[in-house]
Protein backbone atom coordinates (compact mmCIF):
# COMPACT_ATOMS: atom_id res chain seq x y z
CA UNK A 1 0.00 0.00 0.00
CA UNK A 2 1.60 3.66 -0.84
CA UNK A 3 0.47 6.73 0.22
CA UNK A 4 1.70 10.25 -1.37
CA UNK A 5 2.05 13.47 0.62
CA UNK A 6 2.98 16.67 -1.05
CA UNK A 7 4.84 19.51 0.34
CA UNK A 8 3.31 22.00 -1.84
CA UNK A 9 6.36 21.88 -3.67
CA UNK A 10 7.79 20.32 -6.79
CA UNK A 11 11.06 19.69 -4.97
CA UNK A 12 9.98 17.77 -2.08
CA UNK A 13 7.26 15.12 -1.04
CA UNK A 14 6.64 12.05 0.91
CA UNK A 15 5.61 8.22 0.31
CA UNK A 16 4.56 5.78 2.70
CA UNK A 17 4.54 2.95 2.05
CA UNK A 18 3.08 -0.39 4.51
CA UNK A 19 2.83 -3.60 4.30
CA UNK A 20 2.20 -6.53 6.90
CA UNK A 21 4.58 -7.82 9.85
CA UNK A 22 5.71 -10.53 9.10
CA UNK A 23 4.89 -14.01 10.34
CA UNK A 24 7.12 -16.11 12.21
CA UNK A 25 7.37 -18.56 9.13
CA UNK A 26 8.57 -15.56 6.76
CA UNK A 27 11.04 -14.38 8.76
CA UNK A 28 12.24 -17.69 9.22
CA UNK A 29 12.51 -18.16 5.86
CA UNK A 30 14.27 -15.04 5.66
CA UNK A 31 16.74 -15.73 8.32
CA UNK A 32 17.64 -19.27 5.80
CA UNK A 33 18.60 -17.15 3.28
CA UNK A 34 20.81 -14.60 5.10
CA UNK A 35 22.32 -18.04 6.94
CA UNK A 36 23.46 -18.98 3.17
CA UNK A 37 25.19 -15.67 2.84
CA UNK A 38 26.23 -15.41 6.24
CA UNK A 39 28.14 -18.72 5.16
CA UNK A 40 29.27 -17.50 1.92
CA UNK A 41 30.79 -13.97 3.86
CA UNK A 42 32.34 -16.71 6.91
CA UNK A 43 34.33 -19.21 4.30
CA UNK A 44 35.22 -15.52 1.94
CA UNK A 45 37.38 -13.95 5.61
CA UNK A 46 39.81 -16.87 5.70
CA UNK A 47 40.68 -16.88 1.91
CA UNK A 48 41.10 -12.76 2.23
CA UNK A 49 43.25 -13.01 5.95
CA UNK A 50 45.04 -16.36 4.29
CA UNK A 51 46.01 -14.67 0.99
CA UNK A 52 46.69 -10.96 2.49
CA UNK A 53 48.91 -12.37 5.07
CA UNK A 54 51.05 -14.37 2.39
CA UNK A 55 51.07 -10.99 0.12
CA UNK A 56 51.98 -8.72 2.87
CA UNK A 57 55.39 -11.10 3.56
CA UNK A 58 55.91 -11.77 -0.34
CA UNK A 59 55.43 -7.72 -0.63
CA UNK A 60 58.42 -7.07 2.26
CA UNK A 61 61.05 -9.69 1.23
CA UNK A 62 60.79 -8.33 -2.63
CA UNK A 63 61.37 -4.69 -0.87
CA UNK A 64 64.34 -5.87 1.44
CA UNK A 65 65.63 -7.52 -1.55
CA UNK A 66 65.18 -4.29 -4.14
CA UNK A 67 66.69 -2.12 -1.16
CA UNK A 68 70.05 -4.85 -0.96
CA UNK A 69 70.51 -4.80 -5.05
CA UNK A 70 69.12 -0.84 -6.02
CA UNK A 71 71.88 1.37 -7.48
CA UNK A 72 71.91 5.26 -7.48
CA UNK A 73 72.53 6.88 -10.50
CA UNK A 74 74.47 9.99 -10.55
CA UNK A 75 74.09 11.70 -13.88
CA UNK A 76 70.41 10.91 -15.53
CA UNK A 77 71.32 12.41 -19.01
CA UNK A 78 73.90 9.48 -19.72
CA UNK A 79 72.96 5.83 -19.85
CA UNK A 80 75.64 3.24 -18.65
CA UNK A 81 75.59 -0.10 -19.88
CA UNK A 82 76.83 -1.79 -16.51
CA UNK A 83 73.43 -0.56 -15.50
CA UNK A 84 71.72 -3.15 -17.70
CA UNK A 85 69.20 -4.95 -16.39
CA UNK A 86 69.79 -4.04 -12.79
CA UNK A 87 67.43 -2.07 -10.18
CA UNK A 88 68.00 1.40 -10.64
CA UNK A 89 67.06 4.91 -8.54
CA UNK A 90 67.22 8.32 -10.07
CA UNK A 91 65.15 11.36 -9.15
CA UNK A 92 64.95 14.62 -11.42
CA UNK A 93 62.29 16.99 -13.92
CA UNK A 94 59.67 15.26 -16.06
CA UNK A 95 60.26 16.11 -19.53
CA UNK A 96 57.71 15.36 -23.15
CA UNK A 97 58.52 15.66 -26.49
CA UNK A 98 55.26 17.72 -26.97
CA UNK A 99 52.52 19.87 -25.72
CA UNK A 100 48.85 17.89 -24.82
CA UNK A 101 46.49 20.22 -26.23
CA UNK A 102 42.65 20.63 -26.38
CA UNK A 103 41.51 22.60 -29.57
CA UNK A 104 37.68 22.34 -29.05
CA UNK A 105 38.83 25.35 -26.59
CA UNK A 106 42.42 26.50 -26.81
CA UNK A 107 43.55 24.98 -23.94
CA UNK A 108 47.64 24.06 -23.88
CA UNK A 109 49.96 22.87 -21.19
CA UNK A 110 53.44 21.13 -21.61
CA UNK A 111 52.51 18.05 -18.96
CA UNK A 112 52.16 14.55 -18.80
CA UNK A 113 48.67 14.20 -18.80
CA UNK A 114 45.63 16.83 -19.31
CA UNK A 115 42.00 16.16 -18.04
CA UNK A 116 39.23 17.52 -19.69
CA UNK A 117 35.90 17.34 -16.76
CA UNK A 118 32.83 18.17 -18.42
CA UNK A 119 29.94 18.74 -15.60
CA UNK A 120 26.50 18.59 -16.36
CA UNK A 121 23.57 20.49 -13.90
CA UNK A 122 21.33 18.42 -12.96
CA UNK A 123 18.53 17.36 -11.19
CA UNK A 124 19.28 15.07 -8.19
CA UNK A 125 17.16 12.84 -5.93
CA UNK A 126 17.65 12.50 -2.04
CA UNK A 127 16.10 10.38 0.16
CA UNK A 128 15.44 10.03 3.64
CA UNK A 129 13.89 6.58 4.97
CA UNK A 130 12.36 5.63 8.54
CA UNK A 131 10.72 2.28 9.56
CA UNK A 132 8.15 2.08 12.13
CA UNK A 133 5.68 -0.60 13.09
CA UNK A 134 1.58 0.57 13.58
CA UNK A 135 -1.23 -1.42 13.88
CA UNK A 136 0.23 -4.35 13.07
CA UNK A 137 1.99 -3.38 10.55
CA UNK A 138 5.57 -1.95 9.35
CA UNK A 139 5.74 1.51 7.48
CA UNK A 140 8.31 3.36 5.69
CA UNK A 141 8.17 6.69 5.25
CA UNK A 142 10.30 8.12 2.68
CA UNK A 143 10.94 11.77 1.97
CA UNK A 144 12.03 12.72 -1.58
CA UNK A 145 13.63 15.73 -2.04
CA UNK A 146 15.08 17.82 -5.41
CA UNK A 147 18.30 19.65 -5.70
CA UNK A 148 19.82 21.19 -9.16
CA UNK A 149 23.60 20.23 -9.03
CA UNK A 150 26.86 20.12 -11.33
CA UNK A 151 27.54 16.43 -11.91
CA UNK A 152 30.58 14.68 -13.44
CA UNK A 153 27.66 11.87 -14.61
CA UNK A 154 24.56 11.80 -16.26
CA UNK A 155 22.05 11.42 -13.53
CA UNK A 156 19.09 9.26 -15.41
CA UNK A 157 15.92 11.08 -14.14
CA UNK A 158 13.87 7.60 -14.91
CA UNK A 159 15.15 6.15 -11.57
CA UNK A 160 13.62 8.95 -9.63
CA UNK A 161 10.55 8.54 -7.52
CA UNK A 162 9.30 11.75 -9.34
CA UNK A 163 10.06 12.33 -13.09
CA UNK A 164 7.49 15.40 -13.62
CA UNK A 165 9.44 18.39 -12.96
CA UNK A 166 12.96 17.09 -12.53
CA UNK A 167 13.97 15.48 -16.25
CA UNK A 168 17.62 15.28 -16.97
CA UNK A 169 19.00 14.98 -20.66
CA UNK A 170 19.88 11.42 -21.56
CA UNK A 171 23.69 12.96 -22.11
CA UNK A 172 26.28 14.79 -22.71
CA UNK A 173 26.74 17.30 -26.00
CA UNK A 174 30.59 17.30 -25.01
CA UNK A 175 32.29 14.47 -23.02
CA UNK A 176 35.33 14.42 -20.74
CA UNK A 177 38.34 12.91 -21.48
CA UNK A 178 42.42 12.73 -20.47
CA UNK A 179 45.43 13.11 -22.49
CA UNK A 180 48.56 10.99 -21.86
CA UNK A 181 51.73 12.09 -23.67
CA UNK A 182 53.18 9.50 -25.26
CA UNK A 183 56.66 10.11 -24.50
CA UNK A 184 57.48 10.71 -20.91
CA UNK A 185 60.90 11.10 -19.97
CA UNK A 186 63.26 11.46 -16.78
CA UNK A 187 67.31 12.46 -17.86
CA UNK A 188 67.62 10.36 -21.19
CA UNK A 189 65.57 7.56 -19.54
CA UNK A 190 61.84 7.26 -20.86
CA UNK A 191 58.92 5.93 -18.36
CA UNK A 192 57.37 2.45 -18.64
CA UNK A 193 53.32 2.77 -19.23
CA UNK A 194 53.12 1.23 -15.50
CA UNK A 195 55.28 4.37 -14.07
CA UNK A 196 53.44 6.74 -16.39
CA UNK A 197 50.47 5.56 -14.74
CA UNK A 198 51.84 6.61 -11.32
CA UNK A 199 51.63 9.95 -12.12
CA UNK A 200 48.23 11.15 -10.63
CA UNK A 201 48.22 13.86 -8.97
CA UNK A 202 46.00 16.46 -10.72
CA UNK A 203 45.74 19.80 -10.27
CA UNK A 204 42.88 22.19 -11.53
CA UNK A 205 44.10 24.65 -14.40
CA UNK A 206 43.75 28.35 -14.29
CA UNK A 207 41.98 29.82 -17.11
CA UNK A 208 42.18 33.31 -16.25
CA UNK A 209 44.91 34.21 -18.97
CA UNK A 210 42.40 32.28 -22.02
CA UNK A 211 40.10 33.93 -23.66
CA UNK A 212 36.13 32.52 -25.01
CA UNK A 213 36.77 29.82 -27.17
CA UNK A 214 33.23 29.97 -28.98
CA UNK A 215 30.78 32.71 -28.96
CA UNK A 216 28.14 30.01 -27.50
CA UNK A 217 31.24 29.34 -24.85
CA UNK A 218 31.66 31.88 -21.40
CA UNK A 219 34.42 31.75 -19.22
CA UNK A 220 33.97 32.73 -15.72
CA UNK A 221 36.77 31.62 -13.13
CA UNK A 222 38.30 28.89 -14.20
CA UNK A 223 35.71 27.16 -15.88
CA UNK A 224 33.90 27.59 -19.51
CA UNK A 225 30.37 27.67 -19.12
CA UNK A 226 27.90 26.54 -22.15
CA UNK A 227 25.24 28.82 -20.68
CA UNK A 228 23.28 31.75 -21.37
CA UNK A 229 23.83 33.05 -17.74
CA UNK A 230 26.45 31.01 -15.86
CA UNK A 231 25.23 32.61 -12.76
CA UNK A 232 21.66 31.08 -12.76
CA UNK A 233 22.66 27.94 -14.98
CA UNK A 234 19.52 26.14 -16.32
CA UNK A 235 18.90 22.06 -16.25
CA UNK A 236 21.39 20.71 -19.01
CA UNK A 237 24.04 23.82 -19.29
CA UNK A 238 27.37 22.48 -19.28
CA UNK A 239 30.98 23.57 -17.46
CA UNK A 240 34.29 22.69 -18.32
CA UNK A 241 36.95 22.39 -16.17
CA UNK A 242 40.81 21.38 -16.74
CA UNK A 243 43.30 19.50 -14.59
CA UNK A 244 46.98 18.54 -15.04
CA UNK A 245 49.06 16.10 -13.69
CA UNK A 246 53.23 16.05 -14.37
CA UNK A 247 53.92 19.64 -15.60
CA UNK A 248 57.03 18.37 -17.55
CA UNK A 249 58.34 21.96 -19.02
CA UNK A 250 58.69 25.77 -17.05
CA UNK A 251 55.48 27.62 -17.65
CA UNK A 252 55.30 31.20 -17.00
CA UNK A 253 51.59 30.64 -14.57
CA UNK A 254 52.46 27.41 -13.26
CA UNK A 255 55.89 27.37 -12.36
CA UNK A 256 58.84 24.77 -13.30
CA UNK A 257 58.72 20.95 -14.78
CA UNK A 258 57.73 18.55 -11.28
CA UNK A 259 60.19 16.40 -10.01
CA UNK A 260 59.70 12.59 -9.67
CA UNK A 261 61.83 9.95 -8.47
CA UNK A 262 61.82 6.47 -10.16
CA UNK A 263 63.00 2.95 -8.77
CA UNK A 264 62.53 0.62 -11.72
CA UNK A 265 64.77 -1.70 -14.10
CA UNK A 266 66.98 -0.15 -16.46
CA UNK A 267 66.89 -1.47 -20.43
CA UNK A 268 68.94 0.47 -22.80
CA UNK A 269 67.11 3.88 -22.22
CA UNK A 270 63.80 2.51 -20.93
CA UNK A 271 62.71 2.01 -16.89
CA UNK A 272 60.91 -0.78 -16.72
CA UNK A 273 59.38 -3.51 -14.34
CA UNK A 274 62.00 -5.61 -12.23
CA UNK A 275 60.95 -8.96 -10.64
CA UNK A 276 61.88 -9.96 -7.50
CA UNK A 277 63.13 -13.44 -6.58
CA UNK A 278 59.88 -13.83 -4.24
CA UNK A 279 57.52 -12.93 -7.31
CA UNK A 280 56.49 -9.41 -6.72
CA UNK A 281 57.13 -6.45 -8.94
CA UNK A 282 59.13 -3.40 -8.06
CA UNK A 283 57.99 -0.29 -10.60
CA UNK A 284 58.05 2.48 -7.95
CA UNK A 285 57.70 6.45 -8.54
CA UNK A 286 57.13 9.38 -6.04
CA UNK A 287 56.77 12.90 -6.62
CA UNK A 288 59.43 14.91 -5.39
CA UNK A 289 63.70 14.23 -5.00
CA UNK A 290 63.33 11.26 -2.43
CA UNK A 291 66.67 9.08 -1.47
CA UNK A 292 66.64 5.35 -1.44
CA UNK A 293 66.22 4.86 1.94
CA UNK A 294 63.07 7.02 1.87
CA UNK A 295 61.22 5.62 -1.04
CA UNK A 296 61.61 2.13 0.69
CA UNK A 297 60.41 3.57 3.82
CA UNK A 298 57.32 4.50 2.41
CA UNK A 299 56.40 1.75 0.62
CA UNK A 300 57.18 -0.58 3.80
CA UNK A 301 54.78 1.59 5.13
CA UNK A 302 52.31 1.15 2.42
CA UNK A 303 52.38 -2.22 2.44
CA UNK A 304 51.54 -2.35 6.14
CA UNK A 305 48.54 0.00 6.24
CA UNK A 306 47.56 -2.41 3.23
CA UNK A 307 47.61 -5.30 5.08
CA UNK A 308 46.09 -3.75 8.30
CA UNK A 309 43.33 -2.69 5.97
CA UNK A 310 42.72 -6.38 4.79
CA UNK A 311 43.16 -7.68 8.02
CA UNK A 312 40.12 -5.28 9.39
CA UNK A 313 38.07 -6.49 6.58
CA UNK A 314 38.86 -9.96 6.38
CA UNK A 315 37.67 -9.78 10.62
CA UNK A 316 34.33 -7.84 9.55
CA UNK A 317 33.94 -10.29 7.21
CA UNK A 318 33.91 -13.09 9.65
CA UNK A 319 32.19 -11.51 12.30
CA UNK A 320 29.39 -10.68 9.81
CA UNK A 321 29.05 -14.38 8.45
CA UNK A 322 28.88 -15.61 11.78
CA UNK A 323 26.36 -13.51 12.77
CA UNK A 324 24.41 -14.36 9.64
CA UNK A 325 24.64 -17.56 10.20
CA UNK A 326 23.67 -17.35 14.04
CA UNK A 327 20.28 -15.30 13.08
CA UNK A 328 17.95 -17.81 13.20
CA UNK A 329 18.68 -18.52 17.15
CA UNK A 330 17.15 -14.62 17.60
CA UNK A 331 14.36 -15.31 15.15
CA UNK A 332 13.20 -18.22 17.35
CA UNK A 333 12.53 -16.23 20.32
CA UNK A 334 12.01 -12.74 19.05
CA UNK A 335 8.51 -12.90 20.25
CA UNK A 336 9.85 -12.55 24.18
CA UNK A 337 11.76 -8.80 24.08
CA UNK A 338 13.40 -9.44 27.40
CA UNK A 339 14.79 -12.95 26.01
CA UNK A 340 15.26 -12.09 22.47
CA UNK A 341 17.41 -8.84 23.68
CA UNK A 342 19.72 -10.85 25.96
CA UNK A 343 19.68 -13.81 23.23
CA UNK A 344 20.68 -10.97 20.66
CA UNK A 345 24.06 -9.52 23.17
CA UNK A 346 25.02 -12.86 23.60
CA UNK A 347 25.15 -13.92 19.66
CA UNK A 348 27.12 -10.53 19.38
CA UNK A 349 29.33 -11.53 21.99
CA UNK A 350 30.23 -14.81 20.72
CA UNK A 351 30.37 -13.98 16.75
CA UNK A 352 33.22 -11.02 18.20
CA UNK A 353 34.95 -13.72 20.16
CA UNK A 354 35.30 -16.50 17.43
CA UNK A 355 35.95 -13.64 14.97
CA UNK A 356 39.01 -12.84 16.27
CA UNK A 357 40.28 -16.45 16.98
CA UNK A 358 39.35 -18.04 13.86
CA UNK A 359 41.09 -14.47 12.41
CA UNK A 360 44.32 -14.59 14.30
CA UNK A 361 44.38 -18.77 13.67
CA UNK A 362 44.18 -17.78 9.98
CA UNK A 363 47.02 -15.17 9.98
CA UNK A 364 49.15 -18.11 11.87
CA UNK A 365 48.57 -20.83 9.55
CA UNK A 366 49.61 -17.93 6.65
CA UNK A 367 52.89 -17.23 8.68
CA UNK A 368 53.88 -20.68 8.93
CA UNK A 369 55.77 -21.16 5.66
CA UNK A 370 57.68 -18.06 6.75
CA UNK A 371 58.15 -16.94 10.40
CA UNK A 372 57.04 -20.47 12.03
CA UNK A 373 57.84 -18.96 15.43
CA UNK A 374 55.36 -15.93 14.92
CA UNK A 375 52.89 -18.28 13.68
CA UNK A 376 53.09 -20.59 16.72
CA UNK A 377 53.05 -17.41 19.15
CA UNK A 378 49.47 -16.35 16.85
CA UNK A 379 47.86 -19.86 17.22
CA UNK A 380 48.38 -19.58 21.13
CA UNK A 381 46.94 -15.55 21.01
CA UNK A 382 43.77 -17.05 19.39
CA UNK A 383 42.56 -19.27 22.46
CA UNK A 384 42.74 -15.97 24.49
CA UNK A 385 38.83 -14.57 23.13
CA UNK A 386 37.65 -18.12 24.25
CA UNK A 387 38.97 -18.61 27.41
CA UNK A 388 38.25 -14.96 28.52
CA UNK A 389 34.38 -15.91 27.02
CA UNK A 390 34.09 -19.03 29.05
CA UNK A 391 35.82 -16.98 31.81
CA UNK A 392 32.80 -14.91 32.10
CA UNK A 393 30.36 -17.24 31.88
CA UNK A 394 28.91 -18.49 35.67
CA UNK A 395 30.34 -21.90 37.02
CA UNK A 396 26.56 -23.32 36.75
CA UNK A 397 26.47 -22.94 33.44
CA UNK A 398 29.43 -24.40 32.56
CA UNK A 399 28.68 -27.52 34.53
Amino acid sequence: FQQFSDTGSRKEHVKITSEPKPGFLERLSETSGGMLIGLVTFLLAFYVLFTNEGRALRTAKSLDEGLSLVVPLDNIHSISQQNEGRLVHLAGALSTSKPLFDPSYGVSIQAVKLKRNVEMYQWVEHEDSKEYEENGEIKKETKYSYDTEWKSEVVNSRNFDREIGHKNPSAMAVESFTAVSPNVQVGSFVLSKGLVDKIDDFKQLSLSHLEDPHADVTRRGDYFYHSDNPRRPEVGDLRVSFFYAGLSGDDPHLGSAAKVTVIARQRGDQLVPYHTKPGDVLEILYPGDLSVEEVFQKEQESNTMKTWALRGAGWLSMFVGISLMTRIFYTLVDWFPVVRDLVNVGLKAFAVCVATSLSLLTISVGWLFYRPLWALLLALLSIVPILVARSRVPPKKQQ
